[in-house]
């Protein structure tokens, strides 16, 4: 693993992704296991698609082997398509359980994933409902987030603004494209989707943020090599003081070179 920051942001470079997932996955175990032994909650939120699945994959593990209990964990999606039944296999809803919950003993009640069935007019109040929840909650302990190649995080697409609150959003036509395979060709991608805003991801406490593969790197050299800009949302990050962004080699390919091979080289002499 090579370390190195940018601003408010700390680097974690790691050869592959499977080391990235475990490093990612020994900073969330750490925390509800800490905060259990206190008696206290732990309120997560969480991101889906491929890149989390390998820390999802691992939690559950250490569940079944080492007895990690969620009964304490809260936990907040970060997004979900719409209109989208929550019983489709493409719904964020399907994933998590699929994937997370159904494997663990986490109190159905302490999940909360925006819902992709509602009527259009009743979503305002939903949105402001989920952000009402998370201050209930006492904030978001540790979010989990992964970058989109055109710099979104959570589907906050280029042209988000940095005071955006939980909100439908019209979903680009980039990140249409990255999905469409899923859902069987881009006519049957859903257009729209509800997320969490910039604002709301900024007041975690804490924000990790993974990036695997080289189809990412456009977004992470801008994030480590220019300015804030809501054309990649994923820089709005430098806003927040405790980011760990957590990459594999591909993810950092464009990174200055030159930087990274002094960093590389120092790791190497120690």
């Amino acid at each position: 693993m090579i370390k190195f920051s940018n601003g408010n942001i700390h680097f974690r470079l790691f050869k592959n992704k499977s080391l990235g997932s475990d490093y990612i996955f020994e900073l969330i175990h750490s925390k509800i296991d800490r905060n259990n032994l206190l008696s206290k909650s732990t309120v997560l939120g969480l991101a889906t698609g491929e890149s989390p699945k390998k820390i999802y994959e691992k939690l559950i593990t250490c569940h079944d082997k080492e007895g990690l209990s969620f009964r304490n964990v809260i936990t907040f999606n970060l997004d979900e398509y719409y209109p989208i039944n929550p019983e489709s296999q493409n719904s964020y809803h399907h994933y998590m359980f699929e994937n997370l919950f159904k494997h663990i003993d986490i109190d159905p009640e302490n999940i909360f994933i925006p819902n992709g069935m509602l009527e259009l007019d009743a979503i305002p109040d939903h949105c402001e409902t989920f952000e009402h929840k998370i201050e209930e909650f006492g904030g978001i302990d540790l979010q989990l987030l992964g970058v989109g190649s055109n710099g979104h995080i959570g589907f906050n697409e280029p042209g988000s603004v940095i005071n955006s609150k939980t909100r439908l959003v019209q979903l680009d036509h980039r990140t249409r494209l990255d999905t469409a395979e899923k859902f069987g060709g881009l006519g049957n991608t859903p257009e729209y989707a509800i997320t969490m805003g910039i604002k709301t991801i900024l007041k975690a406490k804490k924000i990790v943020c993974m990036a695997w593969g080289t189809s990412k790197a456009q977004a992470i050299s801008q994030l480590f090599n220019e300015g804030i800009t809501d054309k990649w949302p994923v820089t709005f990050l430098k806003e927040h003081p405790q980011v760990e962004l957590v990459l594999d080699e591909g993810a950092a390919s464009l990174i200055n070179p030159g930087f990274l091979k002094k960093k590389i080289s120092l790791t190497n002499n120690k």
